[in-house]
């Protein structure tokens, strides 16, 4: 498994078992765990670093973004999985370097993990959110490019 996929992949299982609980346990405790059980002596620990407090630093504000762009499921009502899958997608999508974590990337990662930990219709539903936040970013871009 390539090392920024393990990553990622430690990243939800940290993500979910914080967000499971409430976002009572200490996050970094819960990741250090994991990157310890699932990830021993991965090259890139500082990746998996920078998701967790970036997701958990902007939680309040991916949420909102998750709820305008899919205003029939509030976000309660998405499974944690793909809620934590969407942050992690959002987050590498608003905040990565793109230059570092191409867009598509992050979609297509975001995709994978759905796939791998989510339900039978995970996957559409990442894509779908997340290619609508590309999307608008792209034509916030291209808007500015032209001024």
């Amino acid at each position: 498994m390539a090392t920024r996929h393990l990553a990622r992949s430690v990243v939800l299982q940290s993500l979910y078992e914080w967000d499971f609980y409430e976002q009572k346990p200490q996050l970094d405790l819960i990741v250090e765990r994991n990157m310890n059980e699932f990830a021993p002596g991965i090259d890139e620990p500082d990746f998996v670093w920078r998701i967790v407090h970036g997701v958990a630093e902007k939680i309040s504000e991916l949420d909102l973004i998750i709820t305008k762009v899919a205003p029939e499921w509030p976000i309660k009502q998405i499974s944690t999985t793909d809620r934590n899958i969407l942050r992690i997608g959002l987050w590498e999508l608003l905040y990565q370097n793109p230059e570092e974590v191409p867009p598509k990337v992050a979609i297509n990662e975001s995709i994978e993990m759905a796939k791998n930990f989510g339900g039978p219709n995970s996957g559409r539903f990442i894509n779908g959110v997340l290619g609508t936040v590309y999307r608008e970013l792209e034509a916030q871009r291209n808007a500015a490019a032209a001024k």
